[in-house]
């Protein structure tokens, strides 16, 4: 088995229930399985480490899930237009792991959410996107050819699968937004399950 790391960071669970489709997605695609994972909070004052396990969710990431994966989707809620501090915190320190190419050649794709429509879903997922580039991974989107893709009134671009939450956190996730969700999952797995054959 292939394992794809889906590694994200939610706050009131609705980018944990895209990470969740995205898994499905993965795992749609023969030989190929997702590994869940989240990085955990930061807060100004760091007096307590945070515990090894969360209270709930996905386990906590670790370097050697990066080292492990064939493949990754990443994900954050939208803050001001860019993926949010903790899973920011989390990149800001694989340099070792930039150093070492740990991550080169692999493919990866990117998932948001937002509480508006415009609240800058498109340049969260750009932005989720460059310290992958960084890392020399193989960025995946979603093509036109989902036809979710031009029917969703809501969440989903060509830059990778998102929601729109409301401004209370009220929307659950549409039809079109689970389709392209899975189809973004799926797209990584058989991208991945290729150049795993072929190399």
């Amino acid at each position: 088995m292939n394992d794809i790391l889906v590694l994200y960071y939610s706050r009131n669970g609705h980018t944990a229930q895209l990470a969740r489709l995205i898994a499905r997605g993965i795992e749609e695609v023969p030989g190929m399985r997702a590994r869940l994972r989240q990085v955990p909070p930061v807060a100004p004052v760091t007096e307590t480490a945070q515990p090894p396990v969360p209270d709930d969710g996905a386990p906590y990431v670790t370097k050697q899930d990066l080292a492990d994966c064939s493949g990754l989707a990443l994900g954050s809620p939208t803050r001001f237009g860019n993926m949010a501090a903790p899973l920011k915190h989390f990149l800001d320190s694989t340099g070792a792991e930039w150093a070492s190419g740990t991550l080169v050649g692999k493919p990866a794709a990117v998932f948001t959410s937002t509480s508006t429509m415009h609240g800058g879903q498109e340049s969260t997922l750009l932005t989720m996107a460059l310290p992958l580039l960084h890392h020399g991974m193989l960025l995946l989107g979603i093509p036109f050819i989902e036809p979710a893709l031009t029917a969703t009134q809501s969440g989903g671009s060509p830059y990778g699968a998102s929601h729109v939450a409301g401004p209370k956190g009220e929307n659950a996730i549409s039809e079109h937004e689970r389709e392209l969700a899975r189809a973004l999952g799926r797209r990584l797995a058989e991208t991945t399950r290729k150049l795993t054959t072929s190399a």
